[in-house]
């Protein structure tokens, strides 16, 4: 009987010394958790970054712009960011945060308008307000686009808001225009038609932009000396994408358990359309999270010309792929 309880309590400090193992990690998104968050709401709920040995804790962010801050801060230990502001921030500031993986191989960017407006072009946005937060990608890239659209960036009125209001601010007509990643407009849309309207996307791609956008960041500390749970954070992540991709109702049905609020319909149209912006032909040819030379070049003077930085600074400075590669 004594062997017995002795096996028993064995068995449970040594559970107990596998649970405290366990690294606790603060991740924080770029936006509010919409379907287009599912692989890693649902990666959580799954078990996925438990398996890697790590105790997660996913918070919604406010914007590629506010996520670098906080991250910086030491308020998480990583990050979803575009990579325009993750470089700017490091051209400009020297804010010590790098990409650790890229998602987006070429940009969803896009402005999100009302068809009852009659704005059909960028060129129609002249005089008209659009909405914006802190730090967003959105209006790094807007220069560039307006000038291949033969619009005037200067004749343009940005509005700072809270993300979560931009949509219902959009419909309500008191804005003309919001940026949103262009695989949001399914249940912006939906949105849209309850209230009697319909969303035209305006892609800022129709100008040519291929360039990299959301991205896995993290601070060049992390990186240093936490090399072995970034790794494993990175592999925690893209095996939550390839689950999602390959089971997508499994992962919204999982991604709204941990956000109730969220509609599966929503969750599977969203959660579709990032799949064709990830998993994509460039992927393939250099690897999940990895960039190319050329790309990273692309991407690199599109965000230099809109943010008139150096176009000679080095990009490189601002990535750190090597923890992403290899499963």
């Amino acid at each position: 009987m004594c062997v017995r309880a002795l096996l028993i309590l064995g068995a449970m400090l040594s559970a107990l010394t596998g649970a405290r193992a366990a690294d606790i990690v603060k991740f924080q998104t770029d936006w509010i958790p919409s379907g287009e968050h599912a692989m890693y709401y649902g990666g959580w709920q799954k078990g996925i970054f438990a398996e890697e040995g790590i105790d997660i804790t996913i918070t919604r962010g406010y914007g590629s712009g506010d996520t670098v801050t906080k991250l910086a801060g030491g308020a998480f230990d990583y990050g979803v960011a575009d990579v325009a502001a993750v470089m700017t921030a490091r051209a400009r500031q020297k804010i010590p945060v790098k990409v650790i993986a890229t998602l987006y191989t070429h940009s969803p960017h896009s402005l999100f308008v009302l068809k009852s407006s009659g704005i059909s072009s960028f060129k129609g946005l002249e005089g008209k307000k659009i909405g914006i937060t802190p730090g967003n990608s959105h209006k790094f890239y807007f220069p560039k686009v307006a000038e291949r659209s033969g619009t005037d960036p200067n004749k343009i009125v940005w509005v700072n808001m809270d993300g979560a209001a931009m949509a219902a601010q959009l419909i309500a007509k008191n804005i003309d225009a919001a940026p949103f990643y262009s695989l949001h407009h399914y249940y912006q849309n939906k949105a849209a038609k309850g209230a009697g309207e319909e969303i035209v996307v305006l892609p800022f791609v129709q100008t040519g932009f291929a360039i990299y956008a959301a991205s896995i960041v993290a601070t060049d500390k992390t990186i240093a000396e936490r090399p072995d749970l970034t790794r494993r954070f990175l592999r925690a992540v893209r095996r939550s994408f390839e689950w999602a991709r390959d089971n997508p109702q499994e992962a919204c049905e999982a991604h709204i358990a941990k956000v109730p609020d969220v509609q599966l319909d929503d969750c599977l149209g969203s959660l579709k359309a990032v799949m064709a912006f990830v998993f994509t032909d460039h992927e393939k040819e250099v690897g999940f999270g990895q960039v190319s030379p050329e790309r990273l070049k692309t991407t690199w003077e599109a965000v230099a010309t809109s943010q008139e930085l150096p176009i000679s600074w080095d990009p490189n400075q601002a990535f750190d792929t090597r923890l992403a590669a290899g499963k």
